[in-house]
């Protein structure tokens, strides 16, 4: 629930403009207001779009059965990804990992750009000058980590051209490799992630051969007629 102050605190728009925008927006069915807090919740006609951009996504539905096979024979996490600003967004998330989770991941949620395999992999392949424009978005949200932040982009992106892949481990305990998807000129990212207990690294060269086979399957699928 968020009211009119906090929406144009979080935006930077002004109470004015926030205020025509909840209104027209309750209007049109995709906020429902709480009269008692005067504050705002999201309807079920957000859901309806949520379903529509499920069930009219190609690569989604190319590699929805493709993603469930291998978490399944592998029992690993899949997940596939979309850009949106400096974010991912998970379009599905299947988990079969054994070992419990500190987090769970589910399809909608985000994912910073910068410090996810999943980032790190579409930041690989993102053309300019959008990749330009987000770095700088990067650098200036970043400043004071951002050289370093920029090594791992940088190393992030050597390992994609030489690999196919890259690692990062920003949950505890989670090894995660993705891989760039290229689809009818729109960037996405695909991954797969274990938590371990064991050496990470023959996780890792576990993962990378699953990840590549599962990357080449997914490939071949979209290029058919």
């Amino acid at each position: 629930m968020l009211g009119n102050t906090e929406l144009a605190e979080r935006t930077g728009l002004s109470k004015s403009t926030v205020s025509r925008l909840t209104q027209t927006l309750v209007g049109a069915g995709f906020l429902q207001v709480d009269t008692a807090s005067r504050a705002y919740r999201l309807a079920p006609a957000t859901l309806s779009l949520a379903h529509a951009m499920r069930a009219g996504s190609e690569i989604l539905n190319t590699a929805l059965p493709l993603m469930r096979a291998t978490a399944q024979t592998h029992r690993i996490n899949v997940g596939l990804a979309a850009p949106d600003l400096d974010e991912m967004v998970y379009l599905e998330s299947i988990r079969y990992n054994p070992r419990p989770s500190l987090r769970s991941v589910v399809s909608g949620q985000r994912v910073p750009i910068e410090s996810t395999s999943l980032g790190l992999a579409y930041l690989s392949q993102v053309r300019e000058p959008h990749r330009s424009t987000l770095m700088q978005h990067l650098a200036s949200k970043h400043a004071q980590h951002w050289p370093v932040i920029a090594g791992h982009l940088a190393q992030a992106q050597a390992c994609i051209e030489q690999q196919g892949w890259c690692a990062a481990s920003w949950q505890a305990g989670v090894v995660a490799l993705s891989a760039p998807v290229r689809f009818q000129d729109l960037d996405y990212a695909l991954n797969v992630s274990l938590t371990v207990m064991e050496d990470k690294d023959a996780v890792i060269e576990r993962l990378a051969r699953i990840l590549l086979d599962l990357h080449a399957q997914l490939h071949r699928a979209l290029r058919r007629p």
